[in-house]
């Protein structure tokens, strides 16, 4: 099922899928989630799953061994392929901020939980916000270019978190990144900006 050739978000669909079967709900989060809606501009090099609802943990230590996984210390590294797969503690938050909804998708016979793009934007933008992470501005950034997002949500989070000045930076970087699109410049011809 998954292979070393196995992108990021085929080992999401993966283990998701293999989680819902066994009655857990995992929602992916962080860098991972930002790779799935901008896979082209950011790339992760894991996976982070949050269990909102779940069975006993040794029938999903038994689900990610059957996908090929061994549990090494807090992380799960797969026999053959290159993405680890971390489950942080929950509650599914940003900041203070708990998380109640997420976006499914499906593939076939697959499915995926993941942060809302507005969500993911968020948990990205709390990263630079709180710890200056300007990897995790570039990874908001990107999917906000990528994403029909409501701007104004984010800037009113970022209001009530006392981040209005870094949210106007981010806007600018997005307004930029939208204008350079329009004019035929792709997100991967112009990489970090100023």
């Amino acid at each position: 099922m998954i292979s070393r050739d196995s992108s990021l978000v085929d080992v999401c669909f993966a283990v998701c899928t293999a989680l819902d079967t066994i009655g857990t709900t995992a929602v992916l989060t962080g860098g991972s989630a930002a790779t799935f809606y901008a896979p082209t501009a950011y790339q992760s090099r894991d996976a982070d799953f949050v269990i909102t609802m779940g069975n006993d943990s040794s029938n999903g230590i038994e689900a990610m061994t059957r996908l090929g996984y061994t549990r090494t210390g807090n992380i799960y590294v797969h026999e053959s392929n290159r993405y680890t797969i971390d489950f942080p503690r929950g509650p599914l938050a940003i900041g203070e901020e708990i998380v109640q909804t997420w976006a499914t998708f499906e593939r076939g016979n697959r499915l995926l939980h993941v942060l809302s793009i507005s969500d993911c934007i968020r948990d990205r933008l709390s990263w630079f916000y709180w710890y200056r992470d300007t990897s995790a501005l570039a990874a908001a950034v990107a999917v906000a270019t990528g994403g029909d997002i409501d701007l104004s949500a984010v800037r009113d989070w970022s209001v009530r978190v006392d981040e209005l000045a870094a949210f106007e930076e981010f806007a600018d970087r997005v307004a930029l990144r939208r204008e350079l699109a329009a004019n035929g410049v792709i997100a991967d011809d112009f990489g970090e900006l100023p």
